[in-house]
């Protein structure tokens, strides 16, 4: 399964996150493709818990569609990649009254880059 084409055919997924008791949770979260690569970003910047717990333990695990895919988060905060997934964004989800929310100037340093693991 290619996980651009698969993330690029989905709105929404859930990715699976870890805390320091290893309790596990799932935090739906929108992905985009740009130039290839798979993006993500947390709607409360750097202080959202999901964040917190991927930028700890970055491999983690995407569930789509009833399936799990193996990834491993990589900061993204170069201007390229933010510009990158900002335009992901606008493009995939530009009917979207929430799109606003995610490409806010407050948390675009907490953009990150999905790799197949």
């Amino acid at each position: 399964m290619d996980l651009s084409e698969t993330l690029e055919a989905v709105r929404e997924v859930d990715i699976e996150t870890r805390d320091d008791n290893d309790v596990v949770r799932h935090t739906t979260i929108w992905p985009v493709v740009e130039a290839g690569k798979v993006y993500v970003r947390s709607l409360r910047g750097t202080d959202g818990r999901w964040y917190q717990a991927v930028s700890a333990r970055p491999d983690t695990v995407l569930r789509v569609g009833g399936e799990n895919l193996p990834v491993r988060v990589v900061p993204a905060r170069d201007p390229e990649s933010i510009a990158q997934a900002t335009a992901g964004y606008r493009r995939k989800y530009a009917g979207s009254p929430s799109l606003a929310t995610m490409i806010r100037d407050e948390i675009l340093d907490s953009t990150l880059r999905l790799e197949p693991r």
